[in-house]
């Protein structure tokens, strides 16, 4: 019963023409978020743009999951309703994020472990009584010259399953994370090596932790060149990399695969979505999105924190939903 009722969560998170927002940002990503429109970080204030995103008119219509962050999932609308219970009389899935953020491997590297293993197990029987119905756990995988080592990907890609098993035994659906990072030089083709070596060990350690790979999805980056790699790949050769590699190492038992926006633009980010689906029409997976700046930004920018740009905001954000919506066949 339980695998039907997460396998059931997985296909609603990946039904055809939705995807996932991540609203999940931490209290000082939102803060940098913030900064950029000059307003002050106050849990009022993050109360009220997270209220402005979840009441859109018509988000259910492109929306199936919310991720939330911890302070979010216990927060109340200005009229009093939880966002969960605004969020659910939508029909759309409840996410929390649960992974602790990440850190140093050891003093000298560049090299970060993500933690929030401790104590897992508690916090998601918690979250499941306030609503939540599937989790996100982020690994952060950084490429240089010298990096990624084969330890940082076998360490992050250990914690990812440890959390994706934890999660099906609260009966919650895991999303696991694994994201190359954009930052650096490198070209599309040393992306795509390197996403290859870590979907690979991903599989291999989420099958030996006994993970249910057909009540989890994957939340990959796409196979991209780095924002300062001076020859940038299309958008096609975006869509045949990242679609080739997820062959390679995705177990077909996974029901989607919901792409990261990694620091694309928005609109960079809706083509290559769209080309990726596109170009894998042929593979066992739903091809979805779960984008957070990628759908927000131009909100954030319209809203500027002030109550008489609402309702423009929202339209903003509707649109951003609506393109990714069409992207993926909606």
């Amino acid at each position: 019963m339980q695998k039907t009722k997460l396998r059931s969560t997985c296909e609603k998170l990946v039904a055809k023409g939705k995807g996932i927002l991540a609203a999940d940002e931490s209290t000082n990503t939102i803060a940098k978020r913030f900064a950029m429109i000059d307003l002050p970080s106050t849990e009022d204030n993050r109360r009220d743009y997270r209220e402005l995103l979840f009441t859109a008119p018509s988000i259910e219509d492109y929306i199936s999951g919310v991720i939330l962050f911890d302070e979010t999932i216990w927060q109340r609308s200005s009229d009093g309703r939880m966002f969960t219970d605004i969020l659910r009389s939508k029909n759309i899935c409840v996410g929390i994020k649960v992974d602790a953020g990440v850190k140093p491997m050891h003093a000298d590297t560049e090299e970060a472990l993500t933690h929030g293993l401790e104590g897992l197990g508690k916090r998601l029987h918690k979250y499941r009584q306030a609503g939540a119905s599937f989790a996100k756990w982020r690994a952060v995988i950084k490429i240089s010259d010298v990096l990624p080592t084969d330890a940082c990907i076998h360490k992050n890609m250990q914690a990812l399953a440890r959390y994706a098993s934890v999660c099906q035994q609260e009966e919650i659906v895991p999303i696991v994370e694994p994201e190359v990072l954009m930052d650096g030089k490198h070209n599309i083709e040393r992306c795509y090596a390197v996403t290859r070596q870590v979907l690979a060990s991903l599989y291999d350690e989420l099958r030996q932790a006994n993970v249910c790979l057909y009540s989890s999805l994957l939340k990959p980056n796409m196979v991209i060149a780095a924002k300062d790699c001076p020859n940038q790949a299309d958008s096609d050769a975006i869509a045949s990399y990242t679609v080739r590699c997820c062959k390679e190492t995705v177990d077909e038992a996974v029901p989607g695969i919901v792409f990261l926006s990694g620091g694309q633009s928005e609109e960079q980010a809706t083509m290559n979505l769209g080309s990726i689906f596109n170009a894998g029409k042929d593979c066992p997976w739903a091809f979805s999105f779960s984008y957070g700046r990628a759908l927000q930004e131009s909100a954030l920018r319209t809203w500027q924190g002030k109550n008489a740009n609402v309702a423009a905001a929202q339209q903003v954000f509707i649109k951003r939903c609506q393109a990714n919506s069409r992207a993926i066949g909606g």
